[in-house]
């Protein structure tokens, strides 16, 4: 796994909550046309030009396909996908802990045939389960990032970039943000850091995975995590419990996603984000159920290459305008939006989501049981 910074090395839901099936109405749309067909390899296999809009459902595609999803915009991406192919399309929005908790429980009788969340590490380990389908990439221009984040078996498919436990402060009342991690165990910022909890959260674990890596492994990153703990930290559950403990003056550095980030500080031009560095990429992710029928699996393929061609790109960032929306697109031809910095400028480092991947549960059990009482 390469690393980011000039092209990242990147491998987690953001929000939404309600954990009930929400059909889409029925569209009425054109006829579909078939799939593009799969491709066994990544980078070097990407077209030249983008790819026209998705519309590919298969004759046989009246099997409802059913959405997990952590990620702002979905309602809106799964809503426009239905306009535009015709196949039925029920949505299952939750935040990300609670929707792998599913999958793991549903994993003898799978009742989803796409997961679309933030943070690859979640994939890898189900990919290490044989859940999900492998040899499968869309045919749209992934760049050079896009094509970073591609596993070697296609067994995901990345379809935009966030970047986890970015510096989060309302300027009005810190001047002189931390520049490094270990400046937050210092005492001027005692009592003053809040984060999310990594099992409910799905971009967190990714924050907590890449410190520890950036410490030199578990045990040295949690020392670091109990050192934090010892300084003051604060968890909650997700990004919106943190942000208000931020805005009510309870801490003064959240430690969040990007996209929470910087959707607050349209709210409010006083808060501010910065980088320390390194900074963990965390790419939104497509994974399709490998023991879908192949209707279903059709009817996932034509979702992923709707997401990221030039329609979906579109959806998706105007979906969630001051949260999941601002993100770093992965193919050529889109622009992130104007109040995103330039990637290139971010202090970013990946982790490899194989290694990560499957230390997930106990990791995030560590945290629960260690650093959120």
């Amino acid at each position: 796994m390469p690393t980011l910074i000039a092209v990242f090395a990147i491998v987690a839901g953001a929000c939404s909550a309600s954990a009930t099936p929400s059909p889409v109405p029925t569209a009425t749309a054109a006829p579909p046309t078939a799939p593009p067909p799969a491709t066994a390899a990544h980078a070097a296999t990407a077209p030249s030009t983008p790819s026209a809009a998705p519309s590919a459902a298969p004759s046989y595609a009246n099997v409802p396909l059913i959405v997990y999803s952590a990620q702002g915009y979905d309602s809106a991406v799964v809503k426009a996908f239905q306009a535009a192919t015709g196949i039925p399309t029920q949505l299952v929005d939750d935040s990300t802990g609670p929707l792998l908790v599913r999958i793991q429980a549903e994993a003898n009788n799978p009742k989803w045939g796409v997961l679309w969340v933030d943070g690859a590490e979640a994939f890898a380990a189900l990919d290490k389960q044989g859940m999900l389908l492998r040899g499968y990439e869309p045919n749209v221009p992934f760049n050079a990032v896009g094509r970073s984040l591609i596993p070697a078996d296609t067994s995901y498919i990345p379809t935009g970039v966030t970047m986890a436990g970015t510096l989060v402060y309302d300027s009005k009342v810190v001047t002189a943000p931390p520049t490094s991690w270990n400046d937050l165990l210092t005492a001027p910022w005692k009592n003053a850091v809040g984060m999310n909890n990594p099992s409910v959260s799905g971009p967190t674990y990714p924050f907590v995975a890449g410190l520890m890596n950036y410490a030199g492994g578990v045990s040295q990153g949690e020392a670091f995590f109990t050192k934090l703990k010892a300084n003051g930290l604060k968890v909650n559950n997700t990004n919106p419990d943190t942000l208000h403990e931020l805005e009510t003056k309870q801490i003064r550095i959240a430690l969040i996603q990007s996209s929470a980030g910087i959707g607050a500080g349209i709210a409010n031009p006083s808060i501010k984000t910065a980088f320390i560095d390194p900074s963990t990429p965390i790419p939104g992710v497509i994974g399709i159920d490998a023991k879908a029928s192949p209707a279903v699996i059709a009817e996932a393929k034509a979702f992923a290459a709707y997401v990221l061609s030039p329609a979906g790109q579109k959806v998706m960032q105007g979906g969630d305008p001051t949260g999941d929306s601002l993100y770093w697109p992965i193919v050529d031809g889109v622009s992130a939006l104007p109040q995103l910095p330039v990637l290139s400028t971010v202090p970013a480092k990946a982790i490899d989501p194989y290694t990560w991947g499957p230390l997930e549960s106990t990791i995030n059990r560590w945290f629960s049981d260690t650093i959120v009482p």
